[in-house]
This record gives structure tokens, sequence and C-alpha cells, in this order.
């Protein structure tokens, strides 16, 4: 079973993203705040992470920066779900590192397909770099 850590200081977010995944089969995680993310990666490395960007410090530009410049959670997909729904924002969001940005509120369908196409690529990312 796959592992989703969502970070997220919303408890009503918080809700929707996690009743999506939890009917996917997905072993979920969560987190409040930047620093309860990184101490619960440290203990699990989760196969997808779900980022909002306005969290208690470090912010999710932050947290997404520092896992994709660590060597132990670089290759670990991250997606970002912020109501921050600008241009610059999903610039921003991808130029520190997210391999997906999604703006809030987010469908069903859309935040489940690309979780899941994101576990499926580095699924085989990790297998052809064995192969």
């Amino acid at each position: 079973m796959q592992t989703v850590l969502i970070v997220e200081d919303s408890l009503t977010d918080l809700e929707i993203l996690w009743g999506y995944l939890s009917k996917e089969n997905f072993e979920i995680i969560t987190a409040k705040n930047g620093k309860e993310a990184l101490e619960k990666i440290e203990r699990q490395l989760p196969d997808l992470i779900v980022l909002d960007i306005i969290l208690p410090g470090p912010n999710g530009y932050e947290l997404c920066r520092r896992l994709k410049n660590n060597p132990t959670t670089r290759q670990v997909p991250i997606v970002m779900c912020s109501s921050k729904g600008e241009n610059v924002d999903f610039y921003w969001g991808l130029k520190q590192g997210a391999d997906a940005y999604l703006t809030k509120p987010v469908t069903k369908a859309e935040f489940t397909y690309t979780v899941k196409q994101l576990i499926k690529a580095s699924c085989n990312q990790v297998v052809n770099s064995d192969g």
C-alpha cells in the first residue's frame, strides 16, 4: 500500500483531501505544519507528499525546496495544493521542485488522478534505475 503525506493546516481541506485518498486505498499520514511534516518524513518516507503553501514554518515553498535538495527525499513526488492560484504561484511552486501544482478547491477526479500518475511515474523510475 502506498503512503501519502498530506501537509495541511486547514482541518476542512485536510478532511477533504484525506477523504479523496482514503477511498483509493492509500495509507495516509497527516501533518499540520512544516516542522511536523519533517518529523514524520524522518520516521517514515512517504511515496508522495501533498503540500499546502501557507503553513506555519517552514511554509510549503521552503519545505518543498528542502525536500528536493535532500538526497533521501529528492525522488519523492510533491504535489502543491493551494488556494494561491496566480501564474506566479504555479511558477514559484514548480521552481521549488514541485512535481504538480493544483489549485483549491480541487476535484476528487483531478486530485486522485494527479496523485496516482505521480506515484506510478515514481515507481517506474525506481524500477528503471535498478535495471
